[in-house]
């Protein structure tokens, strides 16, 4: 543990978990204090799912410890952030036991150029269907699979009724949009399957997802690959056709 001394030193750091005989990093947080050691002491049994737990489980149980170590200290909380997240996109989360991207202070995370030159090139267009735009900056990469998209979509939001009057559902990423679905239903927070996020029910009380399907040709046509940035600000609520969340 660290004394006072060397926690007003260190200040805001990224840390890392790896394997004492192999040194393969399993997993990577940020965090002040004594953050780092915090794992060592959690429970099992109150998070089962928990790939990072069962490791340092199956350490202990080897009478074995993970080697922590400090990659970057004397940090600020957003540089923190961001070395961490920079770090986990380059490792890539399939091969870490962290159940989340990092945080992305100043930038999104690892994208290809294509990402980048639409940011900045999309067409604006004007919406005249009735729609829900959903923002996934933090769930979205580049990479992302077709199912993993509709997936970060389609839940889970702090919806009104005004979510029965959408016929389309934006996925939105850096305010230009990425995918359109039609939605069908709606269902309360956690009661549909998922299989690239952790979701339940007693998390996201009165929220809520939809079921629905890839637009219509016609539809997508219209609107993919398309920048709403102008929807997006301030008072983008009082529109008639368009209502707006994010993650």
């Amino acid at each position: 543990m660290f004394n006072p001394e060397v926690i007003e030193k260190i200040k805001s750091y990224v840390y890392l978990y790896s394997d004492p005989d192999t040194e393969e990093i399993f997993y990577i947080g940020k965090g002040k204090g004594n953050r780092c050691f915090s794992h060592l002491h959690e429970e099992l049994e109150l998070d089962l799912e928990s790939n990072k737990l069962q490791k340092i489980q199956q350490l202990k149980e080897q009478n074995k410890q993970p080697l922590i170590e400090l990659l970057r200290y004397g940090l600020t909380d957003n540089e923190a952030s961001l070395v961490e997240a920079s770090l986990i996109d380059f490792i890539g989360l399939e091969n870490l036991t962290n159940k989340v991207r990092g945080l992305h202070s100043n930038s999104f995370g690892r994208l290809l150029v294509d990402d980048i030159t639409l940011k900045y090139t999309a067409e604006e267009v004007e919406v005249n269907d009735d729609i829900i735009s959903i923002t996934i900056n933090q769930l979205y990469h580049s990479k992302i699979s077709d199912e993993e998209l509709y997936e970060s979509t389609r839940g889970v939001w702090k919806v009104g009724e005004r979510r029965e009057k959408a016929e389309y559902a934006f996925a939105v990423f850096q305010g230009v949009v990425r995918e359109v679905y039609n939605i069908h239903t709606w269902h309360k927070a956690g009661t549909q399957i998922y299989k690239f996020r952790e979701i339940s029910s007693d998390d996201y009380p009165n929220r809520w997802e939809f079921q629905g399907e890839i637009a219509e040709s016609k539809i997508r046509e219209k609107y993919l690959r398309k920048s709403i940035r102008n929807y997006l600000s301030r008072g983008s609520q009082n529109q008639l056709n368009i209502l707006t969340v994010s993650i």
